[in-house]
This record gives structure tokens, sequence and C-alpha cells, in this order.
């Protein structure tokens, strides 16, 4: 597995005492004001889901989900048909927030961990502007360590959901991916949208089950925390690097062309390994790095997803 972590890193934005307090508050201000301007006017979530009251239909095109085929009309016109839905007003979103010690890792303007927690902070703000419930469960890293924030609607409620990630308490060692996606599945909750936010470095086979699963019900999205040092290394010398789980240190001869080209070929296999799976899981993908804008990389995905819905397809 292609990954290096640098010895010394950015500090959080999920740093303890008072100063937590206030760049949260500034992160949360920088997100309204963001997407504010993005979603003036009509209701509009992350995703644009199919909700349940049932609207117009209209002819089927390539893509369109299967579920909604509006039988009747089809049988009518001999032509296939989908019946639009108009999206719910109450619906739940539910995070599952990946925070294993892989995440305290960032060679960019930020770690991954304050990728993760800005990620939650967006996906609040776009939940309860609609008035609707959000909560989360949180891996920790190590087994038996994972925290579950119960669903409700409210700015307050948001922003103490949203405390209570940025300060969760990581332990050594990796997350159960897989059995952080499967508490989204118990118990049954209705259709809403649950979202997974972590580097999804644990193998695929670990977690692409449960998301399958999870898919049936819901509205997925995946989004993939991704350091640029993790996909190429620099010609910067000797590296020392260290394993954020593990804690070994080692040093890396960067200046090594054969071992810069395999790196990054390890690199593009393992992030190909990733998007296969979440596709084939039928998530959407949104994928954030440490060395972008992070909210304007989540102001096109939902720009996107809008656009894609005016056309009857969200993917």
């Amino acid at each position: 597995m292609a990954r290096a972590a640098a010895v010394t890193s950015p500090t959080p934005l999920s740093a303890a005492g008072d100063r937590s307090g206030a760049v949260l508050a500034r992160l949360q201000l920088m997100v309204t004001r963001k997407l504010d301007g993005l979603l003036q006017g009509d209701y509009a979530g992350l995703l644009p889901g199919p909700g349940s009251e049932a609207g117009e239909s209209r002819e089927y095109r390539p893509g369109d989900d299967v579920r909604r085929m509006d039988w009747p009309v089809t049988a009518r016109t001999t032509m296939p048909h989908v019946r639009r839905t108009v999206a719910d007003r109450e619906l739940e979103t539910w995070l599952a927030v990946d925070m294993s010690a892989s995440l305290d890792f960032g060679t960019g303007r930020w770690l991954k961990r304050d990728v993760a927690v800005a990620a939650v902070a967006a996906l609040a703000y776009l939940t309860v502007r609609g008035g609707n419930r959000i909560g989360a469960v949180v891996g920790t890293g190590g087994p038996g360590t994972m925290l579950r924030l119960p669903a409700r609607s409210g700015r307050k409620e948001a922003q103490g959901l949203l405390r209570a990630v940025a300060g969760a308490e990581i332990r050594p060692g990796r997350s159960d991916l897989g059995a952080l996606v499967d508490m989204l599945n118990r118990p049954p909750r209705r259709r809403g949208v649950a979202v997974v936010i972590s580097d999804f470095l644990a193998p695929p086979q670990q977690w692409g089950r449960p998301l399958r699963k999870l898919r049936v019900r819901h509205d997925v999205l995946a989004v993939e925390v991704v350091d640029p040092r993790e996909l190429e290394l620099p010609d910067v010398g000797v590296l020392p690097v260290v394993d954020p789980e593990s804690g070994e240190l080692h040093e890396v001869q960067t200046a090594d062309p054969g071992l810069r080209r395999r790196y990054a070929e390890a690199a593009a296999a393992q992030r190909g390994a990733i998007a296969a799976e979440l596709r084939a899981a039928g998530a959407a993908h949104l994928r954030l790095r440490t060395d972008r804008d992070w909210l304007l990389d989540m102001v096109r995905f939902v720009a996107a997803q809008r656009h894609a819905r005016t056309r009857g397809t969200t993917r």
C-alpha cells in the first residue's frame, strides 16, 4: 500500500482549547458564505435524491434508476418512462467519519483530518439549512472505538455534532471501515442520504460489501480525503517518513527516479482500485485534497449534482 507520512504536520483544526472553538467558528462562517452563494433559491441538498412524493413522468434515459419506472405510462405509450419525484423536506443524513490515525497527516495546506472535519461542517450546513436531521458514527482508530451521535435537526445541534467530531480522541491503529459503514445499516432507517468520509486506505474488500448494502436503501456519497504525497514523492533527497498508525520511522531516498516511479504507479493502482469499488457500490464520489481549495471542490460537486438533476440523472 502506497503511503508516506511526514514527521511534522500543520497544526490541526481540531486542536484542543479555546482556539479550537474559534477555528471551528471561522470554518462554519466560511462554509456558510460560500455555499449560500451557490445555493440561493430552491431547496437543494448535497445529493439531489429521488425523494418520495410522486411527480411527473418523463421518458427513460440511460442511467435512470429502474426502480422509478412508471409502468402504467410505459404500457400506455409503449415507450419506457420513469416517475419524477419531489425531494423530501425532512430527511436524515448520516455520516460515517473515519478518523483513523492515518488522517493525522498532511503535507499541503491542511491535515487530512482537517479536511475531513471541514467536510463534516459543509455537510452539516447543507443538511440543516433544509430543516433536515443529521447524525454521525465516528471511528477513532482501533477496535471498539466507534462513537455514535444521534440524528438531530437545527443549527445548534449541528454545531454540537461538529465539535464532537473535531474533538474526538484519536487512538493508535486503524478503524474498521467496513464495520463503521455497517453501523449506518443498523437499525434500518427510512430512505435518506449516507455519507462516508475517509481516506479509504483500508482494503476495498473490507468496506465494499457494506457500502453496496448501504446503497440499496440510501443515496450514498463517498468523500475521499487525499494528500499529494500519497500520490507521488518529490525529489528531496533522504526523506524521513513515519507510519501514523504504527509509529514506525523510515528514511526514503527520494532522489532515486525508479523508486519515485514505482511509488507513483502503486499509488495510482491503489486509487484506481478505490474508485472502482466505489463505482461498483453505486456511490457518488467526491475527492478532496489537502493541497487544494476543498470548499471550491465541494461547491463544484454540488453544482454538478444540480446540473445532473436537471438532466434527469445524478451521475
